[in-house]
């Protein structure tokens, strides 16, 4: 047996290099995701759908947007069931790798004037691949930072999932709005819109060197990687037999998130160019500006998190949301730039950054070791086709009922109801859950702590 400094300070190399890989990895898989949003809206519609109603050229965008999302739960189920048998490295090895090659590719398709309808059709189906990857993508990092993360210390250590998503953003809103500045708008949708989706090959390549020095979970290890221990034969079937009701909380949890999140990023996007007539350059810098902000709010709510508890930031998040809906709405109309860069980060980076914080530690939790990767991770990418890969499409739809932006206020303001009444009626446990029926008890708990 190793001398127990030695063993403390392995641990914590591995804590970080979990910490560090899952960070990298999330930051390639949302770039790649995240990108596919904001092209929608700028390029898709017109190069991929042509219709002499914009309108319906930018559902059809923001339908195959939704695509990727769809995807994401069997990615989650097939990632899940090999990452709770094999491990988790490897999962996350092949996640990456998918996303990447399958981003390149869209950035090397040829548009409908070329092909016709094959194009939309291979657009399609590289968002399904896209979708299929990024739903393996989370279960693994998310899993691997939390079984590594020393005690006490769990929602900070893996709060680089969530920070990889704001960095992701970052990267992809400023190559894209680098782009459309250097580029007249004919060469950006020509040709430009392509090398954002071809620098991918780059990010990968980085991501794959990193990942490639991590180590399994030492929990992994010992709980179900140990010879002559039963495994699960279908571990997503005993997640969903032992914890049914995590399924339907992390879905409830998560719509503060994502709705926030993506009526930000990319309905308003779009919205606030074709409705409002207002430049497309305010929501991409409002995107790089959330993207940094996340960076530094993130790990700032999960320190908290770790020190106060996660309930407490988890509903003071979801309140914000709520109560900035109508006011965000409202600056839009009145064009007032400060109030809807302010309301901007009210949505984005404190509902939506207190919200995510937290998210790691407390779905792991709710499920077994022997299912976690499966339990958490469909569960988490359930909840994406619920409550997020629609949302712009939601949105648009909800705008040509009368024209009126109030159904999509509601519909904002609705989510993040629904989300502060579930997280204070669930205990949500500061430290850290151990066992199965420790892991049941947070789910079925619905009292207040």
């Amino acid at each position: 047996m190793g001398h127990p400094t030695t063993q403390v300070s392995q641990r914590q190399r591995q804590a970080r290099k979990a910490a560090i890989g899952s960070f990298v990895g999330a930051v390639v898989d949302w770039y790649d995701f995240l990108l596919y949003g904001i092209t929608a809206a700028l390029v898709f519609n017109s190069q991929f759908f042509p219709s002499n109603n914009p309108r319906l050229g930018t559902l059809a965008a923001f339908g195959t947007f939704g695509v990727g999302f769809l995807f994401r739960p069997l990615g989650g189920i097939v990632f899940g069931h090999f990452g709770d048998k094999l491990g988790r490295k490897k999962m996350l090895v092949i996640t990456v790798l998918m996303m990447g090659v399958s981003t390149a590719l869209i950035g090397l398709l040829p548009t409908y004037s070329a092909i016709g309808w094959y194009a939309p059709l291979a657009l399609v189906v590289l968002r399904a691949v896209q979708g299929f990857a990024v739903g393996g993508e989370w279960g693994g990092a998310a899993l691997m930072a939390v079984e590594t993360a020393p005690q006490g210390k769990k929602a900070f250590y893996s709060s680089g999932v969530q920070v990889g998503y704001g960095v992701g953003l970052v990267l992809a809103t400023g190559i894209v709005s680098i782009l459309t500045h250097v580029l007249d708008n004919q060469a950006f949708l020509s040709w430009g819109w392509r090398l954002p989706f071809l620098f991918s090959i780059l990010l990968v390549l980085v991501a794959l060197w990193i990942r490639a020095s991590m180590e399994e979970s030492d929990e992994f290890v010992k709980q179900v990687g140990t010879a002559g221990e039963r495994k699960e034969k279908l571990p997503v079937l005993t997640a969903l037999r032992k914890n049914p009701k995590s399924f339907l909380l992390i879905i409830a949890l998560r719509m503060a998130e994502m709705f926030t999140m993506y009526i930000v990023t990319a309905f308003a996007l779009s919205y606030s160019t074709k409705n409002l007539g207002m430049s497309r350059d305010l929501f991409l810098n409002i995107s790089l500006l959330v993207g940094a902000v996340s960076c530094v709010t993130i790990p700032l709510f999960a320190l908290a998190a770790d020190r106060i508890g996660q309930k407490p930031v988890y509903v003071l998040g979801a309140v914000i949301g709520l109560l900035s809906s109508i006011p965000f709405f409202i600056a839009m109309e009145a064009r007032s730039v400060l109030w809807i860069v302010v309301f901007s980060i009210l949505l984005a980076n404190i509902a939506h950054d207190m919200v995510v914080s937290v998210q790691q530690p407390l779905f792991t939790q709710l499920f077994g070791a022997q299912y976690r990767y499966s339990g958490a991770g469909v569960g988490y990418q359930f909840a994406s086709v619920v409550c997020g890969g629609f949302t712009p499409f939601i949105a648009t739809a909800l705008l040509g009922i009368n024209g009126s932006w109030y159904p999509v206020a509601a519909y904002l303001a609705g989510g993040c109801l629904l989300s502060v009444i579930v997280s204070i009626s669930m205990r949500m446990d500061r430290s850290d859950a151990g066992s199965d029926a420790e892991h049941a008890s947070v789910a079925s708990t619905v009292s207040a702590s």
